[in-house]
């Protein structure tokens, strides 16, 4: 009978040991996946508080989904996006405001040039310190040249989406007409040729408006011809006599292409804006190839079901660096958007917490896919509309913030290649009168 009575005592906890070594083991499998996407929550779960994050998209359905995300961790904290009129074009006068008033977000939109505008102090001010240890924010995953440094050593923003230039390239026409899609300035100005030959009026489009007229074709390849040059960037920078000189490979080859006649300026004229008209313009489906930034292909997948063309004649599409050599073209990339933290917020623990769960490259990729953006990250997820720049490295890739261009200095050399594709001057004259230039 006792030996009965053990048998089962020590049955029952035998399974009571296992049952907790399941869960135990459970709990570290949890444990373990959330360490491996890169977050633990360290703040009390039951925290109830209300997070604002600002900027200028319209809408923000990738941050809404992370939104989602956070709260499964914080099922209390309420997180809001609130879009700000105006914000991209005047958003350090419109951010300082906001940042001063009563109801100010805890989370903000920042851009590369904002802090050097005129209420640029008042935003640094403002802004929480991200690099600061105690945060514990992963800086490792992003790209290096992405993060910039104040005097001080602080990091007052943490880029969440990149950009990059290129043309969107229609494969079925392509296909269509037997013509390798253009991977060398040779092979572009042939496939041009054989298009126009082909009957499309227009083998080419771009931008409409102001200086980002064949901007992803002479921007990339002048930034290559400067890169690690101190002196250009120096002389440039200073705007210094002569120093248009370094620019004049960059213009000879726009005034090349233009003078080629495979963009019909007129017809690039009629696009209302570089962002939906050039996107559904391109839907039409009679473009071969458009010039554009990633900012527009992120709108590309959203507005496939606003053309009635596309709709009724679907197509493949890709976006490809403007091949503006005989060895290719380049992968140049900027950050488009950044986050700071108001460090005055009423919620500044939260609001730390949830740029610790942001920043790490799950959260950021995932970001990235479902905007169609670039990511900031340095182990790269692209969405397969990206895939011709995934070969891009090296020497080719070039990120703007690590190039040392100034924006005064970029600004002339992109108002020059406006000047020349539009046939308002010519080389020798943007040559010239850089640092002048209107």
């Amino acid at each position: 009978m006792i030996g009965k009575r053990t048998s089962c005592i020590l049955l029952v906890v035998l399974l009571v040991l296992s049952l907790c070594l399941v869960a135990c083991s459970k709990k570290e499998t949890a444990k373990t996946q959330e360490s491996a996407a890169g977050y633990v929550p360290k703040l009390d779960p039951n925290t109830s508080c209300s997070i604002t994050v600002a900027g200028h998209y319209s809408n923000f359905e990738a941050l809404e989904a992370e939104f989602n995300r956070f709260s499964q961790y914080y099922p209390n904290v309420k997180m809001t996006y609130i879009y700000m009129d105006g914000y991209s074009k005047s958003g350090s006068r419109i951010l300082s405001t906001a940042l001063a008033g009563s109801e100010a977000p805890d989370i903000f939109f920042t851009y590369p040039y904002m802090y050097d505008w005129v209420d640029g102090k008042e935003i640094s001010a403002a802004s929480e310190n991200l690099a600061d240890p105690a945060l514990g924010l992963d800086l490792s995953c992003i790209r290096p040249a992405l993060l910039s440094k104040d005097q001080s050593g602080n990091i007052l923003s943490i880029p969440v989406y990149t950009t990059t230039y290129g043309m969107l390239v229609n494969e079925a026409i392509f296909e269509k007409e037997k013509i390798a899609v253009p991977k060398s300035y040779s092979e572009l100005v042939s496939a041009c040729e054989a298009l126009k030959k082909a009957g499309y009026d227009n083998p080419i489009m771009c931008y409409s408006k102001g200086s980002d007229l064949l901007y992803p074709l002479f921007y990339p390849y002048f930034c290559a011809q400067i890169k690690g040059n101190e002196k250009a960037l120096e002389d440039l920078n200073g705007m210094k006599p002569g120093a248009g000189e370094y620019m004049r490979s960059a213009m000879e080859l726009t005034a090349d292409f233009i003078g080629r006649g495979f963009i019909n300026l007129q017809e690039c004229n009629k696009l209302a804006n570089n962002y939906e008209a050039v996107i559904l313009r391109f839907f039409e489906g009679d473009v071969p190839m458009m010039l554009a930034s990633g900012n527009t292909v992120s709108g590309t997948e959203k507005r496939e079901a606003k053309s009635e063309a596309f709709t009724a004649h679907p197509f493949r599409y890709s976006f490809h660096p403007v091949p503006s050599t005989d060895e290719g073209g380049y992968f140049i990339n900027t950050i488009s958007v950044g986050f700071g933290v108001n460090k005055n917020s009423k919620n500044l623990a939260m609001a730390n917490e949830f740029m610790r769960f942001l920043v790490n490259t799950q959260e950021l990729n995932l970001m990235a896919m479902a905007k169609r953006m670039v990511t900031p990250c340095v182990e790269m997820s692209l969405d397969s509309v990206y895939a011709p720049f995934q070969s891009v490295g090296g020497e080719r890739s070039i990120n703007l913030s690590d190039l040392g261009l100034e924006d005064k200095a970029s600004s002339q050399v992109s108002k020059a290649g406006w000047q020349v594709a539009a046939g308002n001057m010519t080389v020798d004259e943007v040559v010239a009168a850089y640092g002048s230039i209107q």
